[in-house]
């Protein structure tokens, strides 16, 4: 274990140009410059994987503060063997599994292709978009609120998949490599975890195309006023109704 003194130092932006061995190499030094921009660089990925594991946002950062404090004071157990923030992420998965483990018991993979969760957390996702329009804000908030529940609804093994393929971008191989499983089992759960997001997708929407394109309230009300207006311009005053005739 690593105990010695952090030289304290200030960001330095160039740094950032810098690989994660470079910086490794640094952080062994202890130089905190070095170990900013490391904690800066991995942390929406160990984030998104802690949360995938225990479904809550405060104890998520929590597993990703004691991963890095984990990693900082053990950097002589990575031998450079897989990539840094492989090596970052499978301790993040493991404390994230660790407290899981310690807050209920494990379910087994058989049970959880037919379990369902409910719980309402939500995927706090760093936004990198520019700055929009409240109204398009608003709508891209929905969305996200809507597509982070139907990921909350995955079980544990599928939710984690499901993040570091489909959220993060990972390869099949980098995501066995990460969570020490098979690349089929990555196959097979991801291929489980879409079906599952399909399903609690279409069961939300359920009926709500009926509401699509609402013509109707003000909007109604104020085209009567348009026609009744544009009437007025060509034939004057309105008169009596006269009912058509076949």
């Amino acid at each position: 274990m690593t105990t010695t003194r952090l030289t304290v130092s200030p960001p330095r932006a160039d740094l950032a140009g810098h690989g994660d061995r470079v910086l490794v190499e640094m952080a062994r030094g202890q130089d905190e410059a070095a170990i900013r921009t490391l904690v800066r660089r991995h942390n929406q990925r160990l984030f998104r994987v802690a949360r995938a594991i225990v479904h809550n946002d405060a104890e998520a950062e929590d597993v990703v503060q004691a991963s890095y404090v984990k990693a900082f004071t053990h950097l002589d157990g990575f031998r450079g063997d897989a990539e840094f923030t492989t090596w970052l992420t499978r301790i993040t998965v493991n404390e994230a599994t660790e407290r899981l483990r310690r807050r209920r018991p494990t379910t087994g993979v058989e049970q959880i292709d037919i379990e369902r969760g409910q719980s309402a957390q939500i995927i706090q996702f760093p936004s990198i978009q520019p700055q929009l329009d409240p109204e398009t804000e608003m709508s891209r908030q929905e969305i996200r609120t809507f597509l982070e529940q139907a990921v909350d609804a995955l079980p544990v093994p599928f939710r984690s998949v499901f993040v570091l393929r489909d959220v993060q971008g990972l390869s099949v191989e980098e995501t066995a490599a990460t969570l020490d499983i098979k690349p089929e089992t990555v196959r097979t759960r991801l291929h489980r975890a879409r079906r599952l997001m399909r399903e609690t997708i279409e069961q939300k929407l359920n009926g709500a195309f009926t509401s699509l394109f609402p013509f109707d309230g003000q909007r109604c009300v104020h085209m009567a006023d348009r026609v009744l207006i544009e009437l007025r311009t060509h034939n004057g005053p309105p008169g009596p109704v006269v009912a058509g005739r076949d």
